[in-house]
């Protein structure tokens, strides 16, 4: 049984998630970019993460990286980008598509206090067009560098910080974003000392 501090830090850490601020990567394909994302997730408070990998079994969390950050967040994977993204954009979230191509618009030019989700893609590769066909913004980080480019879980961090600054300016953080009855599961689930959960496999 947790003790009485661990419970009130669990109750403190929970009430601050935030269900409407979604992570997508697509075709990660380095397994040091995907435990560093899941642990800048979880240090901002988003609660969903969703991999998109037609080999869902080889991404693999390293715990010296991620630092168990994993087991605090609901893992979601996915076939094809376009399972992922309609269910996203079915369920109300606009689509925030990190891309080099042109017509981007500066990351800290969108609203991260409405449903987002924010998409990242493949190391060498980046987005697919699928990706781009879903997007409501195609964002970039701008630089003046020789190279064009940052690390994919750097990139996560400097967008995610920047939604994060946006919604505590906003207040969401004061209070719990989750329903009571998932407030409830996920406490229970919580103080049960978890381990990594089972990841939420979608199929058409």
């Amino acid at each position: 049984m947790p003790t009485e501090k661990r419970k009130e830090k669990i109750i403190n850490v929970l009430s601050k998630r935030q269900p409407d601020l979604r992570v997508v990567l697509e075709d990660v394909a380095i397994a040091h970019n995907a435990s560093a994302v899941a642990r800048t997730c979880e240090a901002v408070g988003v609660l969903n993460l969703h991999i998109i990998s037609k080999e869902p079994e080889k991404v693999i969390f390293n715990e010296a990286i991620s630092t168990r950050a994993e087991k605090w967040l609901n893992i979601h994977f996915h076939r094809t980008t376009e399972e992922c993204l309609s269910i996203l954009k079915n369920q109300g979230f606009k689509i925030a598509v990190t891309t080099l191509a042109e017509k981007t618009i500066p990351y800290t030019e969108v609203n991260y206090c409405q449903p987002v989700a924010i998409v990242f893609g493949n190391e060498s590769k980046g987005v697919s067009s699928d990706a781009l066909n879903f997007a409501d913004y195609f964002i970039r980080i701008p630089m003046v560098g020789m190279v064009q480019s940052l690390n994919l879980s750097v990139s996560v961090g400097i967008i995610l910080y920047e939604a994060f600054r946006q919604r505590q300016a906003k207040g969401l953080y004061s209070s719990s974003r989750l329903q009571p009855e998932e407030f409830d599961e996920m406490l229970k689930y919580w103080l049960s000392n978890p381990k990594p959960r089972q990841p939420f496999s979608h199929k058409k």
